[in-house]
């Protein structure tokens, strides 16, 4: 599913929650939504699953206008987690599955699938209060995914989980991903949004200030700044090709940071260097995601 939102306007009262904001949304790719708490992320979200509607602008789905109908394929994790802790976790997960257009005979099948591929098949007939609160986002997990959509929402999904079952998460949105399902993904989470993200959107103060793939944003953002490991060496050198950012000697090599001139392609700063010392290591520093949502929105 190929998901584009046109001029996005949304106003509450006196508060411009969304400001004509535009995504594009490639079919198959896990889309990172992004931005600081009430840039106006999860009124996007919102607006995308027909839970509101903009007060201007537009959501196509597949190059048309959004349908009523369009929810039954879309699977959304909301950031705000519920489920009724007096029922049965196997009847709950199947009342959700059927408010999503399953029959009671295929969810129950469905679920027993995931219950095990998560290893709660235990907790099948255990009420969900009893459960921690991994152990019932599995749960949330499994309920949005369980109708098969093709398109995915999930709004902070590794909130609550160890570090063992957040990647277990990632590793099942990859998957659905190969599958060819389109998944949006709303995270803090930055070392996530390196490791599943094809593209983002930074949105800040209700607007999009930042969009594209991850690796071009990345390459965008380099400051031409390269880092050599260098056995036995002081690095007692200087050249017009670059200026020394920072230099650390340990007792049997010296890490040496160094921004090269723009016009200097790369691999002639490599034989400079090489040329000159006995080189262990040397790659190019690359800006994390993290350091650049930081500096955009402070920007």
């Amino acid at each position: 599913m190929y998901v584009e939102t046109i001029n996005v306007v949304k106003q509450y009262a006196n508060h411009l929650a969304l400001n004509g904001v535009s995504i594009n949304v490639p079919r198959g790719t896990v889309f990172g939504l992004l931005g600081p708490n009430g840039a106006g992320k999860t009124t996007l979200i919102r607006i995308i699953t027909r839970i509101t509607a903009p007060d201007s602008g537009e959501v196509l789905i597949d190059g048309r206008p959004s349908r009523r109908e369009d929810v039954y394929n879309i699977g959304y994790l909301p950031e705000e987690r519920g489920l009724y802790r007096k029922m049965k976790v196997g009847e709950h997960a199947i009342y959700l599955a059927q408010l999503r257009g399953l029959s009671k005979a295929d969810a129950r099948r469905e679920l027993m699938v995931w219950f095990q591929r998560f290893d709660i098949a235990n907790w099948y007939n255990r009420k969900v209060e009893e459960l921690s609160k991994g152990m019932q986002q599995k749960v949330q997990f499994i309920s949005t995914v369980i109708h098969n959509p093709d398109l995915l929402i999930f709004d902070e999904p590794f909130s609550g989980f160890d570090p063992v079952n957040a990647e277990m998460i990632k590793n099942e949105m990859l998957r659905l991903k190969a599958e060819g399902k389109t998944i949006i993904l709303s995270t803090h989470n930055m070392e996530s949004v390196e490791t599943l993200c094809d593209n983002i959107a930074l949105i800040n103060r209700s607007e999009v200030v930042l969009q594209g793939s991850v690796f071009d944003i990345r390459r965008e953002h380099a400051t031409n700044t390269f880092r050599f490991r260098i056995r036995n060496s002081d690095f007692a050198f200087e050249h017009s090709a670059f200026t020394l950012v920072s230099k650390e000697s340990y007792r049997e090599f010296t890490d040496v940071r160094i921004r090269k001139q723009p016009e200097v392609a790369t691999n002639e700063l490599a034989k400079l260097i090489f040329d000159r010392f006995d080189v262990v290591a040397f790659d190019e520093e690359m800006p994390t995601m993290n350091d650049i949502f930081i500096e955009t929105v402070s920007r």
